[in-house]
């Protein structure tokens, strides 16, 4: 009888613990790839997210025809549908024996003790390996046993956790000599399920063997500078790996081996570009790790309860609704966040620094929802993950955990002659501004178009007026407290 291995969001054969496990049994091994176009959408996925999946589906099928283990798809509405199908895939293709990797969000926990009661009550045996986390939930607690709300501490027991227990990633598994016979892999289109092609962009190159490719070549190239550079928007100077680690092209694992590699023990100063990025790595790991123990961030609220009853403004006021629409455009007239937001809607992913930006300005300086902004983000971006999306925008809207102070607000026109100095990022995304020189672009004259006669909006709020709006908001809610 075959051995299934369930694949999740851990699209690659290289670093693949349950993939692995599977092949060192002497029996057939089958793959299985769960559809389930009604949860993702629930999940606020957009068209591009879904393209990006099916990309790595067709890479991921050719590269285990090439083991001799086919992969199957079961096309499941939501969630609640999954346990009585996969118990019924199960019984149709005779499996015993499930491998699979633990995910982390409250649906997905839910789903899965739903899918082992499921199994066990059929006397199907199920075993699940970490894997999107190099240290896993529940191992780091604090001295009162709680998981860390702060993030310095939890890092330092962190990275002390990963140098002691860190080991190689495994390569594939070699090719079966036993095949299970199954028919060529089907996916249905993005039209069948109600997403529209029209929302598609450009993306990189899909699979394990480009995001690898991506790896090594900022790890040549780009890693040493890291802590100079990444803030830059108009540089190269992040890894750009988040698309290909939001489906699990790329394990963290690898990410971790290669910048030893590179660098040796600099990974753990956090004063080196390289240590500054393996911190971030080390955010990555935190924000799962929160899903976990605060599982409220994982069902749309807030970390701060108290920030609930925040005074937000209501998107059913057509100002607000307005001010809304010119966020996602671009057209706030404030020229980075709108360049970052085109970025984001012409590209599908943003610079880091641009998240925080824009993620401020729509929280503070518009006073609009951070759960609004989220949903938008998920819609646009190939590497929508919810613990590190969640956990910027609340980070960013004074509501999450580690968060800033209500009262730091960045200022949109301090932050791009900072850091897009001579404006080069600006007029990449916004050309009605390319004719103005570094002096001018970051705070164009009202009222005037650019040098080339082409228009561009005025600042749609009044910043020192935002300002005293959201520290009263804030304010407003010690005085209740």
């Amino acid at each position: 009888m075959p051995h299934l291995v369930w694949f999740r969001s851990d699209l690659r054969v290289q670093d693949h613990a349950a993939l692995w496990a599977a092949c060192q049994q002497d029996a057939p091994v089958v793959a299985l790839f769960v559809l389930t176009p009604e949860q993702w959408r629930a999940h606020g996925w957009g068209a591009r997210r879904v393209d990006w999946v099916l990309q790595h589906l067709k890479v991921l099928q050719a590269q285990l025809a090439e083991l001799n283990i086919p992969l199957l798809t079961l096309e499941c509405a939501d969630f609640a549908a999954l346990p009585t199908q996969l118990v019924a895939f199960c019984r149709q293709h005779q499996i015993q024996q499930i491998y699979s990797h633990e995910e982390y969000e409250w649906n997905e926990r839910q789903r899965d003790q739903a899918v082992r009661d499921a199994l066990a009550h059929h006397g199907i045996s199920w075993s699940q390996w970490v894997d999107q986390v190099l240290v896993p939930p529940g191992a780091l607690l604090t001295g009162q046993g709680r998981y860390y709300t702060v993030f310095t501490p939890f890092y330092r027991q962190w990275a002390l956790r990963v140098q002691a227990s860190l080991s190689a990633p495994l390569p594939a598994p070699s090719a079966r000599k036993r095949t299970y016979p199954a028919p060529a892999l089907a996916l249905p289109s993005l039209e069948q399920w109600g997403w529209s092609t029209a929302d598609l962009v450009a993306t990189p190159a899909a699979g394990e063997a480009a995001a690898l490719k991506a790896l090594d070549d900022f790890c040549a190239q780009g890693l040493m500078d890291y802590q100079q550079q990444r803030d830059f928007p108009a540089l190269a100077g992040t890894s750009g790996l988040s698309p290909w680690l939001a489906v699990g092209a790329l394990s963290i694992r690898q990410c971790l081996d290669a910048a030893l590699k590179h660098a040796g023990d600099l990974c753990w100063d956090k004063k080196s570009g390289l240590g500054t990025w393996v911190s971030e790595l080390g955010w990555r790991d935190f924000y799962r790790h929160l899903l976990v123990g605060y599982p409220r961030v994982s069902r749309g609220r807030a970390f701060q309860q108290a920030t609930e009853a925040l005074a937000w403004r209501s998107l059913d006021n057509p100002k607000v609704a307005r001010d809304f629409a010119a966020w996602k455009a671009g057209l706030t007239g404030f020229p980075l966040v709108d360049a970052a937001m085109r970025q984001l809607n012409q590209t599908g992913w943003m610079h880091n620094r641009l998240r925080m930006l824009v993620a401020m300005f729509l929280t503070k300086q518009l006073l609009i929802d951070w759960r609004h902004g989220e949903a938008y983000f998920m819609t646009q971006l190939l590497d929508g993950d919810l613990a590190s999306n969640n956990g910027g925008w609340q980070w960013a809207a004074s509501t999450g955990v580690d968060a800033a102070p209500y009262f730091r607000i960045f200022n949109p026109y301090s932050q791009s002659q900072k850091f897009d100095p001579d404006g080069e990022f600006i007029r990449r995304y916004l050309p009605e501004l390319a004719g103005y020189h570094a002096k001018q672009i970051h705070q164009p004259p009202v009222g005037q178009g650019n040098l080339l006669g082409g228009d561009y909006p005025a600042p749609c709020v009044d910043l020192k007026l935002a300002r005293q709006r959201v520290m009263q908001a804030f304010q407003a809610l010690k005085e209740e407290g």
